[in-house]
């Protein structure tokens, strides 16, 4: 998990963020966590895709792509996004005690759906049409 500020508060999330231009969702997850944990990080397979409309100050819908995967690696002494305050490896029982500074419903929700097996094959999303 990545510990960062969001609408003025330390937050506990998942690496996320946005597709670049011309970038698949596969090469986007491999980006996205090692800008923000410096781990490499190979997608295996997508754990689910997921809606969420946070809606306090700003009516806005979140989609996230969830996957699951291997670290192959981390970059030591790499410098990580601005917005990183810190990294949390946290069990799932740990996770659940700190649920108030979860960023959305969609953290704990995602490592439920993992825990539960849950598992799509990579080619259900498709390629990038040019």
């Amino acid at each position: 998990f990545v510990e960062e500020i969001a609408s003025g508060q330390r937050v506990l999330n998942q690496p996320a963020g946005h597709l670049d231009p011309g970038e698949s969702l596969v090469q986007a997850v491999s980006r996205e966590t090692l800008e923000e944990t410096a781990h490499r990080f190979t997608p295996t397979a997508l754990l689910g895709v997921y809606r969420w409309r946070y809606g306090k100050e700003e009516d806005v819908t979140f989609l996230r792509f969830a996957f699951r995967g291997r670290v192959d690696g981390v970059e030591k002494g790499r410098q990580l996004d601005k917005e990183i305050i810190a990294l949390a490896w946290l069990t799932p029982t740990e996770l659940a005690a700190r649920r108030a500074e979860h960023r959305s419903p969609l953290v704990q929700q995602c490592v439920d759906d993992y825990l539960a097996g849950r598992s799509f094959p990579l080619d259900v999303l498709s390629k990038p049409y040019a």
